[in-house]
């Protein structure tokens, strides 16, 4: 009976200790790379004007990035040929030079959202629209992580944004 019990408690502290490594495992696979050199230019991929991001005929575009405080201002705008069906507010984070993500803000001025928008057919746009996040390391450059819905194991892209 002790065999027993001793047999079952390593089982699952076996199991267990898998489970925080491919847990940690993960959330460093997710953290970005914040590329060190603040004047690389931004990476566009099979759009412009950059910096945007095109997911399976998904496009989202930023522009007017702007700091004040700890606070990011952007626009960013939506075109949809892909079989994602909304643009939503959740999709987007933006993570600082500290690595620290953050989701969009509406407690500073100018700083709006907007409930998830459904598209009705392809080629369909959205926005622009006024975002803010708020970073905790001022220090540029940002990168904006955008996941799309695009199925179960699909898409999650980074846009690098330098501020100008």
């Amino acid at each position: 009976m002790a065999r027993r019990l001793l047999v079952g408690a390593g089982v699952l502290g076996g199991l267990f200790a898998a489970a925080v490594v491919a847990y940690a495992a993960f959330i460093a696979l997710k953290s970005p790379v914040v590329p060190s050199s603040p004047n690389a230019a931004s990476v566009t991929e099979n759009c412009s004007p950059g910096p945007c991001a095109n997911v399976q005929g998904y496009v989202l575009w930023v522009s007017n990035v702007q700091l004040a405080n700890d606070v990011v201002h952007m626009t960013v705008k939506f075109q949809n040929s892909s079989s994602s069906t909304h643009a939503s507010p959740e999709d987007l984070q933006l993570i600082d030079a500290s690595r620290r993500a953050s989701t969009p803000i509406t407690d500073s001025t100018g700083c709006n959202t907007w409930t998830r928008h459904e598209f009705a057919k392809s080629g369909d746009t959205f926005g622009p629209v006024n975002i803010c996040f708020r970073v905790t390391n001022a220090t540029p450059p940002y990168i904006l992580r955008w996941s799309p819905d695009e199925g179960a194991f699909c898409c999650e892209t980074d846009i690098r944004i330098d501020l100008s």
